[in-house]
C-alpha cells in the first residue's frame, strides 16, 4: 500500500484471529516507531512489549474490562518519559512534549501495523496507576496508549468524517 492507502485503511480493530504475529513484523513496527519525530529529537517515550497471557488479561482489566485487549497476540504500551523530556524542556517537557512524542510514536505504530496487514486500536481509557504497576515502570514513565495488535477478525466500523470546512479555519475561528 502507498502511504495514503495506509492512512485511509487504518481503522480501529477490536477482534483478532488466534494467530501469532511474526517477529519480523513486530520489529518492523518498532523500527517505524523509532523513526517518529519528537521534540528536540529526544524520543521521550518508551514502548513496553507484552505477549504474556496473564499480563494481557491484567491490562484488559485495568482498561476498564475491555476484554478484547487480552485476545490480541501482542500488546504495545506506549509511555511518555517525563524525565527524558524535562532534562531539556523542564515543566513543558513533562506536561506536553513527552506526551506528544509518545502520541506520535503510537500513531506510527498504528500506521505500520496497517501497512503490514495487521489490525490495531488505540486504547486510552485505562487506570494509569494500575497499568504502571502491571508494566512495572518508574513514576516518571506515564502510560499514554495501550495498543493491541494482531490479524483482524472483523470488518471495521467506519465512522463518518467531519467536512474539511468544519475543521479548517482560515485565519479566524
Amino acid at each position: 500500500m502507498d502511504f495514503f492507502d495506509v492512512v485511509k485503511n487504518r481503522h480501529s480493530i477490536r477482534a483478532f484471529k488466534k494467530k501469532d504475529v511474526e517477529e519480523e513484523k513486530i520489529m518492523r513496527i518498532l523500527e517505524t516507531a523509532n523513526i517518529a519525530p519528537s521534540a528536540g529529537d529526544l524520543q521521550a517515550y518508551e514502548i513496553i512489549l507484552i505477549r504474556d497471557e496473564k499480563k494481557k488479561s491484567m491490562l484488559a482489566k485495568a482498561a476498564w474490562n475491555q476484554d478484547f485487549i487480552a485476545d490480541a497476540p501482542v500488546i504495545m504500551v506506549v509511555c511518555a518519559n517525563q524525565k527524558r523530556s524535562s532534562a531539556r524542556y523542564g515543566k513543558r517537557g513533562i506536561e506536553l512534549y513527552c506526551i506528544n512524542d509518545a502520541s506520535i510514536a503510537a500513531s506510527y505504530i498504528l500506521l505500520a501495523s496497517t501497512a503490514l496487514g495487521l489490525g490495531s486500536v488505540w486504547i486510552g481509557a485505562f487506570d494509569d496507576s494500575e497499568v504502571s504497576k502491571i508494566i512495572k515502570v518508574p513514576d516518571y514513565i506515564k502510560p499514554i496508549a495501550i495498543i493491541p495488535i494482531g490479524y483482524p477478525d472483523e470488518e471495521p466500523y467506519i465512522t463518518p468524517r467531519r467536512d474539511l470546512d468544519d475543521i479548517v479555519h482560515k485565519e479566524k475561528f
